[in-house]
């Protein structure tokens, strides 16, 4: 079985170049194969992360504040800044949708025996609201795989300053 001398990981034979780092497979070196004894777990050197930071900081915005805090106390992202970052931004704006969302209802439906006819203008606007959060969630989401530290202009201060703690 060859080796990469690159990072160390298995390489196929038929395999052009590293799958794990991406080195070429001409560098690669050959080892015997030492046998597995399952008494004793193998060594690993260090812990790699499952994923990419950035798709770890995208997926902190799928679920609002759950994702984000799971992002907050899995190990190998705990210690990122960028995924600290954007874990601590998504909690701060779905608290922050949760809190909007709860005082825009209870303000139209206080107002809705009011409003008479002006009644479906008020829903169409509320449900405009709604797909613009919605919009810029995903926009979030984009932003952070693709590398981006995109703040929010209040939240986003109050993050970074989280993340670099």
């Amino acid at each position: 079985m060859a080796f990469c001398s690159n990072c160390g990981s298995a390489v196929l034979e038929r395999e052009i170049f590293c799958s794990v780092c991406g080195a070429p497979v001409s560098s690669a070196i050959r080892r015997p194969a030492v046998p597995h004894n399952p008494a004793t777990p193998p060594k690993i050197s260090g812990a790699k992360p499952a994923m990419a930071s950035n798709a770890a900081a995208a997926l902190s915005y799928l679920l609002g504040f759950v994702t984000g805090i799971v992002f907050l106390v899995v190990e190998p992202y705990k210690r990122d800044k960028f995924v600290r970052f954007h874990a601590f931004q998504s909690i701060l704006y779905s608290i922050a949708v949760v809190v909007f969302e709860v005082a825009w209802s209870k303000t139209v439906l206080a107002g809705m025996f009011s409003l008479g006819d002006f009644w479906i203008i008020v829903s169409t606007l509320s449900s405009l609201i709604w797909l613009g959060l919605v919009a810029f969630w995903i926009f979030l989401m984009y932003k952070a795989y693709d590398n981006d530290a995109c703040k929010i202009p209040v939240i986003g201060e109050w993050a970074y300053r989280q993340a670099l703690k």
